[in-house]
């Protein structure tokens, strides 16, 4: 299985649909909130969305929507990426509840060779995620420094850090 691509195997123009989706719980958003600090009651408190806000129930927290799709991403992006340089754009579209479910696709923008090292370079990617009925949700734009196969080569390969499994003896 593939977990990331080095630099010569990404294409200007290629389109990456990351699979599977994932079906945000009111657990998902309600835990995101409490463990960055963000009790802005749009997001947990049911009562005050209904009877305040337009939606007239709680939305989830786009930050959430954004580090899901980043991690659907990393897959098919940045799985070997050796640094994550720049969050270039980032745009909630449209709202995202409780039970929606998201699915994320990666459209490879640009890529450079690096200006200072040889067995690395630049990829620009655009990310997209969209609900179950199509719905754009969220999309933003990065920069990831990806290592060429020559990086991997000289760390040992497909999967650099992997250590030698040692039998016991029989």
């Amino acid at each position: 299985m593939r977990f990331g691509r080095t630099f010569e195997e990404f294409e200007v123009g290629a389109t990456y649909k990351h699979w599977p989706g994932k079906t945000v719980t009111e657990y998902d958003d309600h835990l995101f909130c409490l463990l960055t600090m963000n009790h802005h009651p749009l997001h947990l408190d049911a009562n005050f969305a209904q009877k305040t806000t337009e939606p007239a129930r709680n939305v989830v927290v786009g930050n959430y929507i954004y580090s899901l799709l980043l991690g659907m991403s990393v897959p098919d992006v940045s799985g070997k990426a050796i640094f994550n340089l720049e969050v270039e754009s980032l745009k909630h579209v449209a709202p995202t509840f409780h039970g929606d479910t998201i699915y994320g696709e990666t459209t490879v923008l640009d890529k450079r060779e690096s200006r200072s090292k040889d067995d690395r370079g630049i990829v620009h990617v655009q990310t997209k995620g969209y609900n179950q009925d199509g719905t754009l949700v969220c999309i933003f734009r990065r920069k990831v420094m990806v290592p060429k196969q020559s990086y991997l080569d000289a760390r040992g390969g497909e999967q650099p850090g992997r250590p030698v499994l040692q039998e016991p003896p029989a």
